[in-house]
Formats: C-alpha cells, structure tokens, sequence
C-alpha cells in the first residue's frame, strides 16, 4: 500500500465528512470542509491511497506563531500503520514552514501514546473550559 500526503491537498467535502464520521463515531454530516479551513486554517494535510482518502488533519491557528492539530482521522481499515504519525509529521512541516513556533494539540486520554509516542508531542500544562 502507497500512501501519498499533501500539504493544503484538494479534497471532496464528502469524502472528508465520511472519514470523520467514522473515525469519531458520529452520522455524516454536511459539513462544508472547504469553507471552514479556507477560513479558519492555516493548512490541513490528506492522506490518499491512489485516489481514496485515508486520512486527513486540520491545522488551525492564531494568525502568528501557534497552530493546533485537530480532527486528526485516519480511516479504520488502513488504522495502526503509522498513517497518523506521518499525517501529524506533514502538519508540523506544513507549520514550520509557515514560520509558526508551536504546534498545540488536546486529545482524550486514550490517544496519549499515539501523540506522546508517536508524534513527538511533549506534556504541558493546559487549561479547559467545557462550554457545552
């Protein structure tokens, strides 16, 4: 299997609506993935397997020197084969190139050897709010 990961890659709205939708468990939904990351990101990277989607994250951030990894997803199928890890690698280039000096990330417990491990993320102290 040849994985390729691009930086700001085109993608269909579907298709990354599906990926989410299984990798967080939730029904599909239409969100217009172009208009919100054209918006609100500084970059995003999609994994392909030839033409199919396997993986995609979101690279939001401040407008300065701080960008956040979100939504990172990998599809079921091809899940544990360092897909992530590598989705995660492109961000920070992605971010570093774009002069950034921090990448951020939160996650749920159950992810904490995949970004500690895997990806290189340090702990740091964070604060939360849940406003809903």
């Amino acid at each position: 299997m040849t994985i390729t990961y691009e930086w700001r890659g085109g993608f269909d709205n579907e298709a990354v609506n599906a990926l989410h939708a299984q990798g967080f468990d939730h029904a599909p939904m239409p969100i217009d993935w172009h208009a919100q990351l054209h918006r609100h990101s500084l970059g995003w990277v999609c994994a392909r397997e030839g033409d199919r989607l396997v993986g995609f994250v979101n690279v939001a951030w401040d407008g300065g020197v701080h960008a956040f990894v979100l939504d990172t997803v990998v599809a079921q199928d091809v899940r544990r084969g360092g897909i992530g890890a590598l989705l995660v690698a492109a961000a920070a280039r992605g971010a570093r190139e774009a002069r950034c000096e921090w990448l951020h990330v939160d996650f749920e417990e159950h992810l904490r050897a995949f970004y500690f491990d895997a990806c290189g993320f340090r702990p740091t102290d964070a604060g939360l709010i849940a406003l809903r």
